[in-house]
């Protein structure tokens, strides 16, 4: 045993130190285990608090009046009912339940993925032999003093991957480690050890044993992380990406030209690293990814360069496909495929009309149309150059924002034509249109004035008037919403610094 010597930020929260110390005066053994101490000892704060201990999982429920035990593996979880951030009532998600789990030997993994068997052991070693990873065996008690057999925090410093014993052994067992290895080399900023990585690479084929779920979560995990592209290359270095979806592979060294400077392989690969950078969400990175997964499909050779006439249209078809066979949920496989379908439609905004603009919103929905923008952002920025062009971009977004503004029209009263016709009593006809644009002119001056009955009464009074006056103050009304109507588009305008 060991003492860390690593200054860090990060306390150990009191709702876990109490299960701990629990344990610990019920005179049983106990440990953080595994990625809390390799978070703790990085300086990151851990997702999750995992204990380890000597007590069996009849004993844990003992001595904790609230637990409940679902398994075959021996974990309790321990409930925190009060457990809360610092930061006010927020409730910190990972301190809702601690899981405790007994020290334990495994049997055989027929499935590639579980152990057929678990014994219960009172000896700590026997624990983290069992544990994929160096620098995630490692175990600490209360007071930050380490258990490290396996030279873990030689492995943090270094910033390597290793597995613990044999790594044929390791993937053989539990072939979701393959990926696993990615992901945290990915979100660790790590390489992987040499024989670990050539193991890895032999064993790649075990993937197809592992469901499509847990598949996507480690993905997910991959493209959420700060550097993407680098976990994607890996993957594709090791042989491993056929096996999160074989529909990347077409991608490869598919040339561009024109404007990309970066085959299309590398071009997703950037356009999904802007989205990271920007830290946006995970539709918008996946659909960085896959908005020209269908180029290699509909690429053919014209006079002077390539086209891809319609990769918008197929991909989003390939998309759909693709996320539904990882079992990613309806919604977020709807929205990515729909932003992956119009991605295309921001070209020149000389030529693009307003009512364009107004079809493409009712098209990809207006709670969509901004991360629409953002796509196009990660797609201009993914072709080499290091930044959307300024004006074009202020241009679009106030395009768009002047699409979906609501315009200046007699639709804002709070009376319309039926109520004229059914309640005041006066006749269809032109006159009705007449009688609501004298009420706009009044609104205008003083919005204050938009009620039922201030405009019913207001109607009343003026419907009696000559057809020919009435004519004139609906006229007025309309001058009137024409010169508001282009304030408004002046200060988006104004707003955006463009014309």
């Amino acid at each position: 045993m060991m003492k860390d010597l690593k200054n860090t930020d990060i306390s150990i929260p009191k709702e876990a130190l109490n299960v701990l110390e629990t344990l610990k005066n019920a005179h049983f053994e106990a440990y953080f285990v595994g990625g809390c101490v390799r978070d703790v000892l990085l300086g990151r704060t851990p997702k999750d608090w995992d204990i380890t201990t000597n007590a069996t999982p009849e004993q844990i429920m003992v001595v904790f009046p609230d637990t409940f035990y679902e398994n075959k593996f021996g974990t309790v979880g321990v409930k925190n009912k009060e457990a809360k951030v610092d930061t006010g009532t927020t409730i910190d998600e990972t301190l809702r339940v601690i899981e405790v789990t007994p020290y334990r030997k495994e049997g055989t993994y027929s499935d590639f993925r579980h152990p057929d068997t678990v014994s219960f052991t009172d000896k700590l070693e026997d624990d983290l032999a069992r544990r994929d990873f160096t620098i995630n065996a490692m175990a600490m008690d209360g007071e930050g003093d380490i258990v490290d057999i396996y030279k873990g925090q030689e492995d943090l410093a270094q910033g390597v991957i290793r597995t613990v014993g044999k790594p044929e052994d390791r993937f053989q067992e539990d072939a979701l480690r393959i990926l696993r290895a990615i992901r945290i080399a990915t979100e660790l900023g790590f390489t992987i050890n040499s024989d670990t990585q050539k193991a890895l690479e032999n064993s790649a084929s075990l993937l197809k044993n592992i469901s499509r779920e847990r598949i996507r979560d480690e993905f997910t995990k991959i493209i959420m992380s700060d550097k993407p592209l680098s976990g994607m290359v890996l993957a594709q270095k090791l042989g491993i990406l056929d096996y999160i979806s074989p529909v990347f592979r077409e991608t490869f060294g598919i040339e561009q030209g024109g404007a990309h400077s970066y085959d299309v392989w590398e071009h997703i690969l950037r356009s999904l690293q802007h989205a990271a950078d920007k830290k946006w969400p995970l539709d918008i990175r996946l659909a960085a990814l896959f908005h020209d997964i269908a180029k290699p499909q509909t690429r053919r050779k014209g006079l002077k360069k390539w086209t891809f006439y319609g990769h918008e249209v197929v991909g989003e078809r390939v998309t759909r496909e693709t996320l539904q066979g990882l079992k990613y949920p309806k919604d977020l496989t709807e929205k990515v495929s729909k932003l992956v379908r119009w991605h295309m439609f921001f070209t020149d905004t000389e030529t693009i009309t307003l009512s364009a603009v107004r079809r493409l919103v009712v098209n990809v929905g207006k709670e969509n149309v901004w991360d629409l923008m953002n796509l196009r952002i990660c797609d201009r920025v993914g072709t080499g150059r290091p930044k959307e062009e300024p004006y074009r971009l202020r241009k679009y977004q106030s395009m768009i924002e002047e699409a979906m503004r609501d315009p200046v029209t007699v639709g804002m009263l709070k009376i319309d034509g039926n109520t004229l016709i059914k309640e005041i009593g006066i006749p269809a006809g032109p006159k009705i249109g007449f009688i609501l644009h004298a009420l706009l002119e009044d609104v205008l001056d003083d919005p204050s004035l938009n009620t039922e009955e201030y405009l019913k009464n207001k109607a009343k009074n003026i419907a009696e008037l000559p057809i020919e006056e009435l004519k004139k103050l609906a006229e007025q009304g309309k001058e009137k919403q024409a010169i508001e109507d282009e304030k408004e588009l002046k200060v988006i305008r104004d707003r955006h610094s463009v014309r």
